[in-house]
Order: structure tokens, then C-alpha cells, then sequence
């Protein structure tokens, strides 16, 4: 508050003391001033206007034409300054929020997309356990390239390992322009996932997302009999690994031929779809062309599957497929475990280039040993490996009537059945006999496979074969 007014004035006028008659001047000099305090508050003060003269009245002054207190105008300009801050930040913090918001949206819209499954009727009613697409994204590391085991015409199968439970899993990746399409992948779904067989892949369970289909099954940490076979030089299969494979493989083809409630015609048996355990067990997979049919039925489909070289000589004719091309198949698998090579070798010598012709050649010239795999080093049981080689020619015959069923064949492995004796005149010819003996021969070897028994089925399920 304004604690003081003084006036300022300078005079000069002479000052008389009658005393002593003395006159004297006396200059005087004064100020004026103002001064106020409020105490610890900061405040502003303002003169808007002064009047003040020396000698005589000072001039009125016109309130009226005073200016307004300058704190008034400050304060207002503050309050508004304060007001656009806050409405700035307000606004500024509502739009990065609702950008945000936006862009936090979109991530799980597209994440959600990316994960996005399918499912059917069927997959309730047949499948086995489903697993989500984002679980084994994160189980093969979004299916990068080092975790590929092997590539084939239906895809690339991938090793992963769960992230719930650390169990190694191997994932079959289907990719868009397979070969292999959704009446295929049900077959496979339809088939494995209800097998329970110690020499067959076991199928943990499926997946679906958009036009990708991936099919999890257990992992084999030795992949592939191929790799023993055709990739690793410097180390090979001893005699018996390939007897007791030969034998696991028999096994389950005994299992899906006669043993379970429904026939299953697999229809590609070669090396590759033979995976090897940690045990060095053998293991029957890749139902991917599997035909089932009910037992007591014509097990056949008009379409042609199969690898070249493992085809039965009859499906190229009459595109139908049984159980005997499965044994064919598995005979041709039989003698390639044997000697090591594959069916056909375009750059072999012309008496070489077909592995079941070369090997009836050199049983005709009595030295039907000199085929087996040269790596053995003569480290074979001779009687093991000549009964898997003529078992095998047996299997492959070009006449579908000269092959024996899968019971048979594991009669024969286990020794519990020996050969025919005119088993050598009914291979070397490699065509159906014409002697009534020899037909009457072949069909009494053959009668088991047309007399099995027929079982009534609760839940048929019959898939169109291609």
C-alpha cells in the first residue's frame, strides 16, 4: 500500500530574524516520492496519473481519462495464455491417446488375422488335438529357414519345439501351391489320427490358418531312412538296422492292411516316408495319399498316386489302387533297403538301370548276393539278406495275383514260414504263369489276402481317392 506523499519544492526566498536584523537566505531543496510495501506478497503498483506545480494549485485532474489498471489487462492476458496452454495440451494429449488407441487397434486386428484359424464340421467330428497357429509359429521360430528338416512336393516339414511343454515336434507345412490339397489333408487327418501303432509317425495334432494347412507330428531325431541310404557317405546302416527295418515297416503295413477296423491303402512307401527314432526304430508316416475303405469292400480307387518307381505296373493300365500296389511298394522298398540304391538308375548300365531286373539277373546267373550294398562289406547274414532279396522280387511282381499278402510277408521275415519251392520259376518269369500248377501255387499263396474276415463299422468314413 502507498505509505507516504511528499511534496517537492525548492525555495529561495530570504528568511529575516528581527533579532538581530540580520537577513538571511536560506535555499531549501525537497522531494517528493512515493512508497509502499506488501509485505512477503509480490504486487505491482501503478501511478496512472499526477497533478503538481510549484507555486499555486496543481491542475484537477479528469478520472474520467484515466487508463485502466494495467493489472487487470495482465491478468486477463495470463488467464488467457494459461487457458490456450491447457486446451493445447489437452487437445495434443487427446489425439496422441486416440492415435494410439488406433494404432494399438490395428496391431491386433492384424495380429488376430495373422493368426486367424479355421473349423469344420469334420475337424470336430474326426481330428485329433488342434493346435493354434500361434503356438507353432513360436515352436519353429515363425518357421525360419534353419529350422527346416526337408522339403518335398507337399512342402517343407519344420522342427520346433512347444512352448507350453519343451516336447520336439516336427511340423508338416503345406504350402499354397502343393500337390497336396484339402480332400488330402483330410485323408491324413481322418487316417493317422486315430492310429495307434509303435511303427507308425503318431500325429500329435493339426492346424489350419486361411489356405495353410500344417499337421504336427512326433519328431524323429535320425529323420529319414534316404539320409542313411543316399546322404551320409562316410557312415551306413549295419545289416541288422536294415533287417529290423525292413521288418518295422512290414509291421505297420500289416496293421493298416488287416489289423485295424478299416482298411488303409497308403499308397507311397519309399525311404522317405520311413523315419528313424531315436532307437534306430523305423516308423511308417506321411499319410498324405491314404485311401481308406471298409473291410469286406473292393479296397480301390480310380486315381493315380504314388512315387515313380514304387507304382505297381497295374495303376499305370487301370489307375486302381489295393492293397497289393501297397505290397508292391513295399517289395521295391525291400530290395533299395538292401542293395542301397534306388529303383531306377538312369546312369547305371542298361542291365543295371532297373534294381528288380538286375537282381533277378544275377539270381539267374546264381549270384543274387553280389547285389546287396556294397558298404556292408560282405557283413551280412547271408540267409537274412537272401530271403529279403527274393521276398521282395516276390512283392514287386509285375502280376498283382503273384504277390503275397502282409501276413504272409511277415511270416516269412519272422521265419515262421518258409518260400515256396517254385518260387524261383514264378519271379524270374516276371509274368503271370501259365501252368495250372503253378496258378493253383499262387493262389493258395495268395488266399489269406481275399479271406479276411469283414467287421461292421459304426463310424464309416470313406475319403475320395485322386
Amino acid at each position: 500500500m502507498l505509505r507516504c506523499i511528499q511534496s517537492i519544492y525548492q525555495s529561495q526566498k530570504p528568511h529575516f530574524y528581527p533579532s538581530n536584523g540580520i537577513c538571511l537566505r536560506i535555499f531549501m531543496t525537497m522531494y517528493v516520492g512515493f512508497s509502499s510495501s506488501a509485505g512477503s506478497i509480490l504486487s505491482s503498483h501503478y501511478i496512472l496519473a499526477w497533478s503538481f506545480k510549484m507555486n499555486g494549485s496543481a491542475e484537477e485532474l479528469d478520472l474520467s481519462h484515466l487508463p485502466k489498471i494495467p493489472r487487470y489487462d495482465n491478468d486477463n492476458n495470463r488467464g488467457i495464455k494459461q487457458l490456450k496452454r491447457i486446451l493445447a495440451f489437452t487437445l495434443s494429449f487427446t489425439g496422441l491417446t486416440l492415435v494410439l488407441v488406433l494404432v494399438f487397434g490395428f496391431v491386433l486386428i492384424s495380429r488376430k488375422k495373422r493368426f486367424m484359424e479355421i473349423l469344420e464340421d469334420w475337424e470336430v467330428q474326426y481330428g485329433p488335438h488342434r493346435f493354434s497357429y500361434k503356438d507353432l509359429f513360436k515352436a519353429t521360430k515363425g518357421f525360419k529357414e534353419k529350422e527346416v528338416l526337408g522339403r518335398g512336393g507337399f512342402g517343407r516339414v519344420y522342427k520346433g519345439v512347444l512352448p507350453s511343454s519343451n516336447i520336439q515336434i516336427a511340423v508338416k507345412r503345406i504350402s499354397h501351391d502343393s500337390r497336396q490339397g484339402m480332400r488330402e489333408f483330410v485323408a491324413e487327418i481322418a487316417t493317422i489320427g486315430r492310429l495307434r501303432h509303435p511303427n507308425l509317425v503318431r500325429l500329435l495334432g493339426y492346424c489350419r490358418r486361411k489356405n495353410e494347412l500344417l499337421l504336427v507330428y512326433d519328431y524323429m531325431p535320425n529323420g529319414s531312412l534316404d539320409k542313411f541310404l543316399y546322404h551320409q557317405p562316410n557312415s551306413s546302416l549295419n545289416w541288422t538296422q536294415r533287417f529290423k527295418i525292413i521288418k518295422d515297416v512290414a509291421s505297420a503295413l500289416f496293421y493298416l492292411h488287416q489289423q485295424w477296423m478299416q482298411v488303409i491303402i497308403h499308397r507311397d512307401i519309399k525311404p522317405t516316408n520311413v523315419l528313424i527314432d531315436g532307437d534306430m526304430n523305423a516308423r511308417l508316416g506321411d499319410f498324405g495319399l491314404a485311401k481308406l475303405c471298409d473291410l469286406g469292400n473292393d479296397p480301390q480307387t480310380s486315381h493315380v498316386a504314388g512315387t515313380l518307381g514304387y507304382m505297381a505296373p497295374e495303376l499305370a493300365r487301370e489307375g486302381k489302387a489295393n492293397t497289393s500296389t501297397d505290397i508292391y511298394a513295399f517289395g521295391i522298398f525291400m530290395l533299395e533297403a538292401a542293395c542301397g540304391r534306388k529303383p531306377i538308375e538312369p546312369r547305371a548300365p542298361p542291365e543295371e538301370a532297373f534294381l528288380a531286373d538286375w537282381i533277378t539277373d544275377c539270381w539267374d546267373k546264381g549270384d543274387i548276393l553280389a547285389t546287396i550294398d556294397k558298404r556292408l562289406e560282405k557283413r551280412f547274414v547271408g540267409q537274412q539278406a537272401e530271403l529279403v532279396l527274393k521276398l521282395g522280387l516276390l512283392c514287386s511282381h509285375p502280376v498283382a495275383a503273384g504277390r503275397p499278402s502282409m501276413s504272409s510277408v511277415i511270416l516269412y521275415l519272422e521265419g515262421v514260414a518258409s518260400l515256396p519251392e517254385d518260387l524261383s520259376s514264378v519271379i524270374k518269369a516276371r509274368e503271370f504263369p501259365t501252368g495250372s500248377n503253378e496258378v493253383d501255387a499262387l493262389n493258395e499263396l495268395t488266399a489269406e489276402r481275399n479271406t479276411v474276415p469283414s467287421l461292421t463299422i459304426t463310424e464309416a468314413f470313406v475319403s475320395h481317392g485322386r
